[in-house]
C-alpha cells in the first residue's frame, strides 16, 4: 500500500508517519521509486502498536522507542519484551527515605513472597503499591490486600493473558498488552463504583 493508504488505514497523518521513519520508530517500506515505497501490514501493526502506547499509554517517545527495541530484539523472550511495555506503563514512583516508606515495602515484598507470584524484585508495581499502602496508613484506611490481589490474579489468569497473542506478531502483543491493561483497568473500575452504588441501594432499601 502507499503512505497515504497507510496513514488512513492506522489513522495517523502522513507527517507523523514520516517522523516515525525517521526515528527508526518505523521501518523503512520498499522502495519502488526514488520518492515511492510500498508498505505492508507490518508497518500497520507497527503504527497501531505506537497509537497504543502514545494515546492509551500516554508514553513519552523515548519509552516508545525503548518498547520498540524490545519488540525488534528478537532474542528477548516474549515475557521480557512485554515486562518492556508493561513497566514502561507503571508511574514513576519515588521511593521515600523514611521508615514509614521502608515498612510499606516489606509488606509489598512478602505479600508477593506469600502470594508465590512471580514479580521482579525491581519492578515498579511493587513501588507503586507501596507507595498506596503509605497513603492508606496515613488517612487511616483498614487495610486487606488478599482479597483484591485474589480478584486480580484469577481475572488475569482466566480472561486476561487469553487476550494476549503470545505465538503472534511481537507488535500485536503488546498493542493487546496495552490496550487490556489500561482500557479494561479504566472499564473494571468504573464497573466496580458502579457495583458499589447498587450494593449500597440494596443495602439501604431493604
Amino acid at each position: 500500500m502507499r503512505i497515504s493508504e497507510l496513514s488512513a488505514r492506522a489513522g495517523v497523518a502522513i507527517p507523523t508517519i514520516k517522523y516515525y521513519l525517521r526515528e527508526g520508530m518505523l521501518h523503512q517500506g520498499e522502495q519502488t521509486a526514488a520518492t515511492r515505497a510500498e508498505y505492508d501490514g507490518t508497518h500497520l501493526r507497527r503504527l497501531r502498536m505506537i497509537r497504543a502506547l502514545l494515546e492509551v499509554g500516554r508514553l513519552s517517545v523515548a519509552s516508545i522507542k525503548k518498547v520498540i527495541e524490545s519488540v525488534e530484539d528478537e532474542s528477548l523472550p516474549t515475557h521480557e519484551m512485554l515486562g518492556t511495555a508493561h513497566y514502561a506503563l507503571s508511574p514513576a514512583v519515588e521511593p521515600e527515605p523514611d521508615e514509614e516508606w521502608q515498612a510499606a515495602r516489606a509488606d509489598v515484598d512478602a505479600l508477593v513472597e506469600e502470594l508465590g507470584w512471580d514479580v521482579h524484585s525491581d519492578a515498579p508495581t511493587r513501588d507503586e503499591l507501596a507507595q498506596t499502602i503509605v497513603r492508606m496508613r496515613q488517612l487511616g484506611v483498614s487495610i486487606d490486600l488478599a482479597p483484591y490481589a485474589e480478584a486480580a490474579r484469577k481475572l488475569v489468569a482466566e480472561v486476561e493473558m487469553g487476550t494476549i497473542p503470545f505465538d503472534g506478531p511481537r507488535d500485536a502483543a503488546v498493542e493487546a498488552l496495552v490496550l487490556g491493561t489500561v482500557l479494561y483497568g479504566r472499564a473494571f473500575d468504573a464497573l466496580r463504583r458502579m457495583a458499589q452504588e447498587s450494593e449500597s441501594a440494596r443495602r439501604m432499601t431493604r
